[in-house]
């Protein structure tokens, strides 16, 4: 064996078998043989095709499969066990075929096609303490699933296995022990908060057109807002939210998996300048409703209803506001309908992220401002389209841009000092312009007025992971991630803190998980090229670098340097020189 031809990487390893396979053959070798290749054929391939794996080697009534993320290996190994548990269900039970499957995390050599070393070991070794139809994960993929899935797991303890000197720590799952009294979620989930906690799924649209979906949504997202600003309350952050967006959840369902305690859903039905909210707030760990109520007022209201919505839920939890609180909630005015509209409507085009949506909402919110110049949140908004411009080299964006965010945000303060949303985008716009120190307040002013703010979060710690304080951004990015769970780009800032402290093997899980959630994400696949660069994987780093040129073929690094604010300016150099060493021409 070559040394040169051996390569190393951090993969999931999945290894199955047949249950009794050799009782099955002696009974009928011909039809279980034939049965098994077609199970092969008709449902293990599809599903590994499905959560992005590839077969690495059959051992006779055995397969070894090998995938990117340890989320697509579980979630595949589950899906693998219904479907097997399906296919048997109509089958005389002495020729059924079951599986049991073993999950391992772990650093594997690669040779040609073939896998070896400890990752591929370990797999096949705890394959065999799996339950029929069921499945047993290592300890290093239980504790990689936090927060990812909602599969539940039993703790079996640590195991002696042949030809493993160190006793290998287990977790187990089957389709049928769903009530174990010992069970633990394989991503356990959140822990409620001590505060009382909420989420607040999508208000359905109730006016009849369907164009006014965007106006049910930008209701809901206000209310989310109103809450988030209330410092005894844990609130989950609008993109967790709206990620059941045209569902129906089991509501028990959705407190488990955000980890808060109530669920407020509703419908908005809007006529002419009038609204009707109906609103009602769930418990979510018994699914009991604890109240409901309804609001209907003329749209100038809309601030007051919105109020009115808060403080029904403050008095329900028994939550008491601060002076500064109440102060600001007095201090509230009626709104322009038309230009509460634009506003609105100008969120919902932003969320398409494109250089064309940015000129539109750019335009809504001018035309807001020209009916309204007291609507604080017009010019933050405005703020972030300038930077986003720059950032991302849309609709001729200059040095300048930086300049007007900058200048926007300050508008958004002077005009209305209590929208955390100026805060936030003055600490965005100092932080482009590498004045990190300066944006250090702006950042943490937003956190003091809107305590459950996942973006103040992140903003603070994109400042400290751009200063070099990796570990604290590291934790803030963790807090962002608690509030807004659901979000795929906090997995992003995570793997880069994780990558800047060399922490390799984390930072893969966080981008490759980044990818199954956005999978033409451009910067995701620079870092994790990055990544494999450093590390010596060098192949996977020049397929990433060949990916990123397909999804955007303006992708420069040179545009990196100049415009991401890294402190240490050789930070960037050390990353990039990963890829040179892989063979990548920059």
């Amino acid at each position: 064996m070559a040394n040169e031809s051996i390569r190393r990487r951090l993969a999931a390893i999945l290894a199955a078998d047949v249950v009794g396979y050799s009782r099955l053959m002696e009974r009928d070798e011909k039809s279980t043989h034939t049965l098994l290749m077609a199970r092969w054929k008709e449902v293990l391939e599809p599903l590994v095709a499905i959560h992005q794996g590839r077969v690495f080697k059959r051992t006779g009534d055995g397969v070894l499969v090998e995938f990117g993320s340890a989320v697509n290996a579980v979630e595949c190994a589950a899906a693998l066990q219904q479907a097997m548990e399906a296919a048997n269900s109509d089958m005389p039970e002495e020729q059924a075929i079951v599986l049991r499957v073993g999950v391992n995390l772990g650093d594997i050599m690669v040779e040609d096609s073939d896998l070896y070393g400890d990752g591929v070991n370990v797999a096949t070794r705890i394959e065999a303490l799996a339950d029929p139809g069921g499945m047993a994960i290592s300890d290093g993929i239980h504790e990689y699933m936090h927060g990812r899935i909602g599969l539940e797991f039993i703790d079996r303890g640590y195991h002696e296995v042949k030809n493993i000197e160190r006793p290998v720590h287990i977790w187990t799952w089957s389709p049928n022990d769903r009530t174990s009294p010992i069970k633990t979620a394989v991503e356990t989930p959140p822990q409620l908060p001590k505060k009382p906690s909420i989420a607040v799924l999508p208000f359905d649209n109730m006016s009849g057109d369907p164009e006014q979906g965007y106006f049910a949504d930008g209701i809901t997202e206000d209310i989310i807002t109103d809450l988030s600003k209330v410092s005894g309350l844990f609130v989950i952050a609008r993109n967790s939210s709206f990620a059941y967006k045209g569902k129906t959840p089991d509501i028990r369902k959705v407190s488990r998996e955000l980890g808060v305690r109530y669920v407020l859903e509703g419908s908005v039905r809007r006529a002419a300048d009038r609204i009707r909210i109906n609103a009602q707030m769930i418990d979510g760990t018994t699914g009991g409703h604890l109240w409901a109520e309804r609001y209907d007022r003329g749209l100038e209201d809309i601030f007051a209803v919105q109020d009115e919505v808060t403080r029904t839920i403050v008095d329900a939890l028994r939550v008491k506001l601060t002076a500064g609180e109440e102060e600001r909630r007095e201090s509230r005015s009626k709104v322009d309908p038309e230009a509460y509209d634009l506003l609105v409507r100008s969120r919902q085009i932003t969320l398409q992220f494109n250089a064309v949506s940015s000129m539109e909402a750019r335009s809504m919110l001018q035309r807001a401002i020209a009916i309204d110049p007291g609507l604080a949140a017009a010019y933050a908004s405005l703020s972030i389209i300038a930077l986003t411009d720059f950032i991302n080299l849309w609709n001729g964006a200059t040095p300048d841009n930086l300049t007007q965010a900058l200048e926007l945000a300050e508008k958004a303060i002077d005009t209305d000092d209590t929208e955390p949303q100026g805060h936030f985008t003055l600490a965005l716009a100092l932080s482009w312009m590498r004045r990190l120190d300066e944006a250090e307040r702006p950042a943490e002013r937003a956190i003091e007025l809107d305590p459950n703010s996942a973006n103040a979060y992140t903003a603070l710690g994109t400042i400290r992971d751009f200063q070099g304080r990796h570990e604290d951004a590291l934790a803030l990015y963790t807090r962002a991630h608690r509030l807004d769970p659901q979000f795929d780009l906090s997995l992003h800032f995570l793997g880069r803190a994780l990558l800047s402290l060399g922490r390799f093997d984390e930072a893969e899980i966080a981008f490759t998980r980044r990818l199954t959630l956005a999978p033409r994400s451009d910067m995701t696949r620079f870092y994790l090229a990055c990544l494999y660069g450093r590390t010596g994987r060098h192949e996977e780093a020049r397929r990433y670098w060949r990916e990123i040129l397909e999804i955007n073929p303006n992708f420069s690094v040179d545009h990196l340097k100049r415009t991401l604010p890294y402190r240490d300016p050789d930070l960037l150099d050390r990353l990039v020189d990963g890829l040179r060493g892989a063979g990548v021409s920059i």
